[in-house]
């Protein structure tokens, strides 16, 4: 008997999920594995959230909540969006749901039709391809290279539109790559999109506090404000607040999409845990210091991680600019032997050496749609990362490369 739907047959699992699983089982049995799979900070939740959420508890904040989210959480995204973002909605243009994650689901169900199209820029986020393979649509891989910082050119943009694409995603900074684009590249992208009305954009702004080098974050909407009604701003606090575990992520986005969206919510939860929106309402209207600790440290791993690849030759590195993830080429190990005989012929091979050899659980850069390449989180300790690093190292040493005429 078969008890998946068809429409599951394309869909794969969480692949730093998978990794991190994996990894969690070979140290439960007793193995010595690093692992950086999952993208989830080591630092706890600030005190003074725990608290308010210890409050809500005491103070009865137990029962079922609106659907779309508290008047409390919805009008602290409202005032974070405007204090920010410099972007004005209102408390029907807020939708708060079970992590970012459910908010890009519900946007997908609540608009495609089967076959649109939606278009993702490779290296993406997994679970955007398999969101909309789940719900009937197209995804069409842009490819966006190194050469090319890994972000969407305007010419390949215009390109890729079709009279079947509903909506681009985007990711700001992006993960796996760490990718940010500046106030220009989000203006060209957007007069590329003036001319296709019928084209929704989501921009997926859940790193937007973890920047390096000084910069700073321009949401999507705020660039193209003529944009702002084809927008859905999707954040939350899993990564800037470390609050992973909590599970809220929030969407802003025109009143229609919004309450499409809370139809699509009502069906599927009664709305996110009360408890957890209180506390996320703290981290958003509360103090912002430990926001810019955590940055800071963020910034220090991503200096750590690329100074060892500068010094492991057969990997490549261009610094990551925010997000706390490495997106390692490892292009000159495709084809190469392992001291077991073993050819590694694509990245995903790469990254099963390295989990035997090293004890270092990492991503392949298939699972985001570019090849070759894996990712690790840099959201460890330095210390951890360091060991990673020289385990890493001796990994690849220890191999033989082919030889290129």
């Amino acid at each position: 008997m078969k008890y998946a739907a068809s429409r599951l047959d394309p869909v794969k699992p969480s692949a730093s999920a998978w990794v991190s699983q994996a990894a969690k089982a070979a140290i439960a049995a007793g193995e010595d594995v690093i692992d950086l799979g999952l993208g989830e900070p080591d630092f706890d939740t600030p005190p003074h959230i725990i608290e308010a959420a210890h409050r809500a508890a005491l103070n009865g904040e137990t029962r079922y909540p609106p659907t779309n989210g508290t008047v409390v959480l919805r009008q602290a995204v409202v005032d974070k969006l405007a204090r920010e973002n410099a972007l004005t909605y209102g408390l029907d243009e807020v939708i708060v749901s079970n992590g970012a994650k459910q908010v890009l689901f519900n946007a997908m169900m609540a608009t495609l039709e089967p076959q649109d199209e939606v278009l993702l820029c490779a290296p993406y986020f997994g679970q955007y391809k398999d969101i909309v393979l789940i719900l009937g649509g197209t995804p069409v891989e842009l490819i966006c290279p190194a050469t090319d910082g890994f972000i969407l050119k305007p010419d390949a943009l215009r390109a890729a539109i079709t009279p079947k694409t509903r909506w681009i995603m985007l990711n700001l900074p992006s993960n796996p790559a760490g990718a940010v684009y500046s106030d220009d590249d989000l203006r060209a992208l957007g007069q590329v999109l003036d001319d296709h009305p019928d084209v929704l954009i989501l921009s997926d702004e859940i790193y937007e506090h973890i920047l390096f080098d000084g910069r700073s974050f321009l949401s999507f909407a705020a660039a193209n404000a003529q944009l702002k009604d084809r927008t859905l701003t999707v954040n939350g606090v899993s990564k800037a607040y470390a609050m992973t575990g909590w599970r809220i992520g929030y969407g802003a986005g025109t009143a229609p999409l919004i309450a499409a969206m809370t139809k699509v919510q009502s069906q599927i939860c009664s709305g996110a845990c009360a408890i957890a929106q209180a506390a996320a309402a703290a981290a958003l209207n509360g103090p912002q210091d430990e926001v810019r600790r955590f940055n800071a440290a963020f910034e220090a791993r991503r200096n750590l991680v690329v100074d060892h690849v500068a010094r492991i030759d057969g990997l490549t590195l261009d610094p990551p600019q925010g997000a706390f993830y490495a997106l390692i080429g490892c292009a000159a190990l495709i084809g190469a032997t392992t001291p077991d005989g073993t050819t590694l012929a694509n990245d995903a091979d790469v990254t099963a050496y390295f989990l035997k050899a090293a004890g270092i659980a990492a991503v392949p850069g298939s699972a985001y749609g570019l090849e070759p390449f894996f990712r690790i989180s840099t959201a460890a300790s330095e210390a951890v990362l360091s060991t990673a690093m020289t385990r890493l190292a001796s990994a690849v040493a220890a191999l033989q490369l082919k030889e290129t005429s």
